[in-house]
């Protein structure tokens, strides 16, 4: 699956908001029965999403998740069940702790897909990990199933967890060593690392803060809970023109090294070798790619 930068979480019960949310410009919607969902409204939300997901896609259009609820749950099965259809591209896993819940769902996902005639493992998985034992046990369950396309950190319940103060402190100070271990974690298994949300609706400066200290972290991408919120998470994790201008002349520099016999070269008063030249191949890559995702949606406008 290709790199999603904005994450956005859609109430399944709320008709408008999932309405609206199928023509955001968000690269991914988390379709919510879940914690989003007070319990007399989660029937609803999966009536809604099912008929949600069998709408045709629009070009451009956000890739779609849903997020059940967890596994072991009641209600989790009826939730698959229920939204397993072609319209689907994933599956949110809350609060997961353990291999053997992603394990469990990945069995009932090859059962199911096969009845509803779906490619058997078509559907992906995004794993919130939301604790501290999930977090002890997350670069396990990031390696242990092809499904798995990243971990998103679930704050809130990590931060409640850790009998943190209610107002959070800053770009989540408190919060760095739980949100670097996950990059780690994520990036042991090459799955992306997704940040948590930014709640200050109002706070745009902080929001724009707080995403480039994730994107600093090694985070992919964002979690968020409003439209607003979509454009500065796109922007901030995607290249900017001067990171893609150093990253062509960092490219160029080492490959007129490397035909002269030189492994290294100072490149701008850095020492610049093969790990550098990598990172830099991989930012031109990733303007690549979105440059390609544009001009499909231009296409199709």
């Amino acid at each position: 699956m290709e790199l999603k930068r904005s994450w956005m979480f859609v109430p399944g019960h709320r008709q408008k908001m999932v309405d609206k949310a199928l023509g955001l410009n968000a690269d991914a919607i988390m379709l919510d029965i879940e914690d989003g969902v007070a319990p007399n409204e989660k029937d609803t939300a999966r009536k809604f999403i099912a008929e949600a997901l069998g709408r045709e896609r629009t070009p451009g259009s956000p890739t779609r998740f849903v997020r059940v609820n967890a596994v072991g749950h009641a209600r989790m099965d009826a939730d698959v069940d229920a939204v397993l259809r072609p319209g689907l591209d994933g599956l949110v896993l809350p609060k997961v702790e353990t291999v053997e819940e992603v394990l469990k769902i990945e069995r009932m996902l090859a059962q199911q897909e096969a009845k509803v005639k779906l490619e058997v493992g078509r559907i992906g998985l995004l794993i919130a990990i939301e604790s501290p034992r999930g977090l002890l046990n997350a670069s396990a369950i990031a390696s242990c199933s092809p499904r798995v396309v990243g971990l998103m950190l679930g704050a809130e319940d990590f931060g409640r967890e850790l009998g943190l103060p209610t107002a959070r402190e800053g770009e989540a100070r408190d919060m760095l060593y739980a949100r670097s271990a996950m990059v780690v974690a994520a990036a042991s298994a090459h799955v992306q690392a997704v940040d948590g949300v930014w709640v200050d609706l109002k706070d745009t400066d902080g929001l724009l803060g707080f995403a480039r200290q994730s994107r600093r972290l090694g985070f992919t991408g964002m979690s968020l809970i409003h439209p607003s919120q979509i454009d500065p998470i796109n922007s901030v994790f995607s290249p900017t023109a001067e990171e893609m201008d150093y990253a062509r002349q960092v490219v160029q520099a080492f490959e007129e090294a490397n035909a002269r016999g030189d492994g290294s070269i100072s490149f701008g008063g850095q020492l610049i070798d093969r790990p550098i030249v990598e990172r830099a191949r991989r930012t031109l890559e990733m303007a690549k790619m979105l440059r390609a995702d544009r001009s499909a949606e231009e296409e199709g406008s």
